[in-house]
C-alpha cells in the first residue's frame, strides 16, 4: 500500500490486515476454482471504504480445488505477522452455501471472553464477514464452496503475540475491524488489552494487577501472584480501570515505577511522554509543599528521571518514606475518583534504587 499517515512529525505507510489477506485469497480462489482460470490481482473492498488490489501468489489447484495466497502487509507497524502468506483453499462442496474453516497456523480459541466461542478458529467476526461478502461475488448461484484459511509459520509466529494469553493456541488469529492496519495504532494496543480483561471476567476472575511495565510486574509475580492475573497496560491506565468496572472486577492492584505513577497522581491517565510528561514537575510540586526550598525545587525541576529527583529530595533532608507516601496516597485517591469508588484499588510504588517505598488504598488480598 501507499496510504500513509503522518505521526509525531514521521511518515507511516498503512498496511492491510490479515482479514483482509484471507478475504482476497478466498476470493481469488473461489473465482478460480468455478471459472478455469488464472488470477494475478484480486481485489476486495474492506471495511474503512479503501478498496484494495493485492496480488496473488502461489496458485495451486488439484480435482475439484484451488489454493493461493495474499502476503500479509502490515505497512510501518511493528506487526509480527508483517511477511506471512495468507492461505486460502477452495473446494467445491454439494449444495449451496460457504462453509470457512481454520487451517494450519491459525489458531483455536480455548477460553470464553473472546469474540469467537472455545473450540472454534480464531477468524474474528468481522474478516469472517469479509470472506463471506468477497466469495459470494463470484460464487455462481446455486454453488456451494468450503474454504479453509491456512497460515504456514502461524504458529510460531503467534508466539509473538498476544495470542498464548488470550488462550489461542496453535496459530495466529485472523483479524481486522477495518481491513487496514494503521501504523502505530493506539487502539490496536488497546482492543488487545481489554480482551486479556474480558478473558479474566469470563473465567469468574474479580480481581487484577495493573502494571505500568515489567517493573511491576516483576514485583508481582515475586509477591506470588500467577502470571496471568498481571496485565501490563502500557500507558493507558485510564482505560483499563474503566473497563476493569464495565467487565465486574470488584479490586485491581496497581503496582509501578514512581517514574510513570507520579504521573497518575496528577490526574493523567495517559502517561505517554508524548502525551504528558510532567515527572519532574510535578515532583517539584511534590518537594515545595513539603518545604523545600528554592534551590532543591530547582534542582529537582532540571533532574532527567525519579530516581535522581528522589535522591535529591532525600540530600535535602526530606524523609523519602512520607514523600513516597504522598504520592501513593494520591495515586490512589485519584484512581478512586477515575472510576467513581466502584472499585477497590491497592497502589504499590516502587524505585529500581530502593524497592517498594510505599502503599496505599484499599487492602487487596491475594
Amino acid at each position: 500500500m501507499e496510504n500513509y499517515a503522518v505521526k509525531r512529525g514521521k511518515k507511516l505507510r498503512y498496511g492491510y490486515t490479515t482479514g483482509s489477506c484471507a478475504a482476497a485469497a478466498s476470493k481469488a480462489s473461489t473465482y478460480m476454482l468455478f471459472t478455469g482460470g488464472k488470477l494475478d490481482t484480486v481485489e476486495i473492498d474492506t471495511p474503512k471504504g479503501w478498496r484494495l488490489k493485492l496480488e496473488v501468489l502461489d496458485i495451486t489447484s488439484g480435482e475439484g480445488w484451488v489454493k493461493c495466497g495474499i502476503r500479509k502487509d502490515g505497512g510501518d507497524d511493528p506487526d509480527a505477522t508483517h511477511g506471512l502468506i495468507i492461505y486460502s483453499k477452495a473446494e467445491v462442496k454439494e449444495g449451496e452455501g460457504i462453509d470457512v474453516y481454520g487451517g494450519e497456523g491459525v489458531g483455536v480459541v480455548t477460553k470464553p471472553g473472546l469474540p469467537v466461542s472455545p473450540g472454534k478458529s480464531a477468524i474474528n467476526p468481522v474478516p469472517m464477514s469479509m470472506i463471506l461478502n468477497e466469495v459470494k461475488k463470484v460464487l455462481p448461484e446455486g454453488k456451494g464452496v468450503k474454504i479453509t484459511i491456512s497460515v504456514p509459520g502461524g504458529e510460531r509466529v503467534a508466539l509473538k503475540t498476544f495470542n498464548p494469553r488470550l488462550g489461542i493456541v496453535g496459530g495466529i488469529s485472523i483479524l481486522g475491524t477495518t481491513g487496514i492496519v494503521e501504523p502505530m495504532s493506539e487502539e490496536a494496543l488497546k482492543s488487545s488489552l481489554e480482551l486479556e480483561l474480558s478473558i479474566l471476567s469470563a473465567e469468574g476472575y474479580k480481581k487484577v494487577v495493573f502494571a505500568p511495565g515489567n517493573y511491576g510486574k516483576e514485583y508481582a509475580l515475586k509477591e506470588g501472584v500467577g502470571e496471568r492475573l498481571i496485565i501490563s497496560y502500557g500507558n493507558f491506565l485510564g482505560f483499563m480501570l474503566e473497563k476493569a468496572v464495565e467487565y465486574g472486577f470488584t479490586r485491581a492492584v496497581l503496582a509501578g515505577h514512581i517514574g510513570k505513577l507520579v504521573k497518575v497522581a496528577a490526574g493523567i491517565f495517559n502517561t505517554h511522554s508524548h502525551v504528558a510528561d510532567a515527572r519532574a514537575e510535578i515532583m517539584a510540586a511534590y518537594v515545595a509543599h513539603f518545604g523545600a526550598d528554592k534551590e532543591t525545587v530547582d534542582k529537582v525541576l532540571d533532574s532527567n528521571t525519579t530516581e535522581e529527583a528522589l535522591d535529591i529530595i532525600e540530600k535535602a533532608g526530606i524523609n523519602i518514606k512520607d514523600f513516597s507516601q504522598f504520592i501513593a496516597d494520591r495515586v490512589y485517591m485519584k484512581c478512586k475518583q477515575y472510576v467513581y469508588d466502584k472499585l477497590n484499588i491497592e497502589v504499590h510504588l516502587i524505585s529500581l534504587k530502593r524497592g517498594i517505598i510505599a502503599k496505599a488504598g484499599d487492602k487487596v488480598e491475594w
